[in-house]
């Protein structure tokens, strides 16, 4: 009785419930923050302990097959549609932007490049509910996405993305962001 309980409330609860015409933006946009930070914390110690263990080349290889299935099994898990995106996509077939994804990726840009700050952004956009997260250029970053790539990074780069476009940013510019969506209707 006590779960059929705590499941009820939870659903009376949820700013997803058919209670409200208006879905609670507010309580979604958390949602979708704890969501990108899951994301986040399974991803960084995962390149960590890749770079530890076997350099950049091996965190390349980590990355091409863990950041991918990291955003798939919280998709799964919760609901939300969670990827990365980037104007300079290294993975071209999950990581081009969308219409509105690009939009606030060229809107990052313009706050980052005028030294304002980054903030998610979020909208209803289509009958869903859009949020984004800049990632920005951290100095082990640029080991694969800078300007100077040592050569056997560049030849494990050209193997797993031979498209790739993810180079040539300096500290602290905009790499991409964490684009989560909840569709509201179906």
């Amino acid at each position: 009785m006590k779960k059929v309980f705590g499941i009820a409330a939870l659903l009376l609860l949820s700013p997803l419930s058919g209670w409200s015409s208006e879905p609670d933006q507010a309580a979604l946009k958390v949602q979708g923050l704890e969501i990108a930070q899951r994301f986040v914390s399974q991803l960084k110690p995962t390149l960590k302990s890749a770079m530890q263990s076997g350099g950049p080349v091996h965190a390349i290889d980590v990355c091409s097959e863990q950041a991918p299935a990291i955003a798939a099994n919280l998709s799964a898990q919760t609901g939300w549609s969670v990827k990365r995106v980037s104007l300079k996509a290294r993975n071209a077939s999950t990581a081009q932007p969308d219409a509105w994804e690009r939009e606030q990726l060229l809107a990052f840009d313009r706050r980052a490049a005028g030294k304002q700050a980054l903030a998610p952004v979020s909208a209803m956009v289509e009958g869903e509910f859009r949020l984004m997260l800049p990632q920005l250029a951290g100095g082990i970053c640029l080991t694969c996405h800078g300007d100077t790539i040592a050569p056997p990074v560049q030849a494990a780069l050209d193997q797993y993305y031979p498209a790739d476009v993810a180079t040539g940013y300096q500290l602290g510019q905009v790499r991409g962001a964490i684009s989560l969506r909840w569709i509201l209707s179906e």
